[in-house]
C-alpha cells in the first residue's frame, strides 16, 4: 500500500521546545460507489467545461488564476508570490497556545481530521515526550495552522502512536440551534422515565468497532447495480415509517423495551411534564 503524501510540513512547538512534524489526511480517497453524469440519449458521459462567463470561450483550467472580487465584477488577481507574502507564522508552525479539557470541546466544532507524524529523526524523542505528556494530562492541545490558504484552529490529541490534529469550525459558520431546541428547553422529564432509559443504555453498552461505521446503503446499492447488470430484478426490503402522530404510553414502551412489559400492551396516552 503506498504512503500517504504530507500536506503540510512544519514544526511543532511547545513553549521553547519544538519538533519538525508533518500532517497527513486521516482519509483516504473515497473507496466507496463512484456515478458519472450521463445523456440517456446517446449512453455518454458529459463533459464539464471552463468557460468565460462573458465571451463563453473555452478555458483551460490550467491558464486560470484566483480573483478576488472587491467591486461588482471587478477584481484582483493573486498569484502565488501574492499567497507567500501573505505568510504568517501559523504558516510553519504549530504553537501551542494552550491545553483544555478533550470534553470541553463540544463535537460539533471538530471538522476535519489530520495524522501529525514526525517528519526525520531529528525530533522523535521531542515526539514522543509530547505525546505522552499530552496523554498523561488527559487534555487537549490548542494551536492554529494554515491549510489551503485559511488559518484554521486545531486540537490536538493523542492517538496510538501518535498525535492527530483535528481542524475547528468557527461559530459563526455554525448554525445557532437554539431555535431548534426552544420547545425541548420548557420539558422536564420524570425521573423514573429517565431510569429506565439509562437501563436501556448501560444494557446495549459495548465498545466501538470499526465495522460500526460500515455503509449498509452503499452494499444495497451495489446489490441493486449486480442484479441490473444480469438483467434481473431484486426484491426492496419493506422500510416501515415511523408514525408522526402517534403518541406512546413512554412508561409502557420504556418498560416493554426492558422486557419488563409485553410489547403488544395496549398503548394509552400520557402526557408530558413541563417544566415550572
Amino acid at each position: 500500500m503506498a504512503s500517504p503524501r504530507p500536506i503540510w510540513r512544519g514544526h511543532l512547538r511547545l513553549a521553547l521546545v519544538s519538533c519538525p512534524i508533518a500532517l497527513y489526511s486521516v482519509v483516504r480517497g473515497s473507496s466507496g460507489l463512484h456515478f458519472h453524469l450521463i445523456n440517456p440519449k446517446t449512453g455518454h458521459r458529459i463533459r464539464m467545461v471552463s468557460q468565460d462567463a462573458e465571451t463563453e470561450e473555452e478555458v483551460s483550467r490550467g491558464d486560470l488564476v484566483k480573483g478576488y472580487e472587491f467591486e461588482k465584477d471587478r477584481y484582483v488577481l493573486l498569484d502565488d508570490d501574492d499567497f507567500e507574502q501573505a505568510r504568517i507564522e501559523s504558516s510553519s508552525t504549530l504553537t501551542i497556545g494552550k491545553f483544555v479539557e478533550t470534553d470541553s470541546i463540544d463535537p460539533i466544532f471538530f471538522d476535519t481530521s489530520y495524522y501529525v507524524a514526525p517528519d526525520g529523526d531529528a525530533g522523535l524523542d521531542v515526539f514522543v515526550v509530547l505525546r505522552d505528556a499530552i496523554r498523561a494530562s488527559g487534555v487537549a492541545a490548542l494551536s492554529r495552522v494554515v491549510i489551503a490558504r485559511r488559518e484554521r484552529a486545531v486540537a490536538i490529541i493523542p492517538s496510538g502512536n501518535g498525535l492527530v490534529c483535528h481542524t475547528l469550525q468557527e461559530p459563526r459558520d455554525l448554525w445557532d440551534a437554539a431555535a431548534l431546541w426552544a420547545d425541548v428547553a420548557e420539558v422536564k422529564p420524570e425521573a423514573d422515565m429517565v431510569a429506565l432509559a439509562t437501563q436501556l443504555i448501560r444494557r446495549q453498552n459495548g465498545k466501538f468497532q470499526p465495522d460500526d461505521t460500515e455503509d449498509r446503503y452503499e452494499a444495497k446499492l451495489r446489490e441493486v447495480i449486480d442484479a441490473k447488470l444480469k438483467g434481473e430484478g431484486i426484491t426492496s426490503e419493506a422500510v416501515a415509517e415511523p408514525d408522526r402522530g402517534n403518541v406512546i404510553d413512554l412508561m409502557a414502551a420504556l418498560k416493554a423495551s426492558l422486557g419488563q412489559e409485553k410489547a403488544e400492551a395496549a398503548p394509552k396516552r400520557r402526557g408530558r411534564k413541563k417544566a415550572s
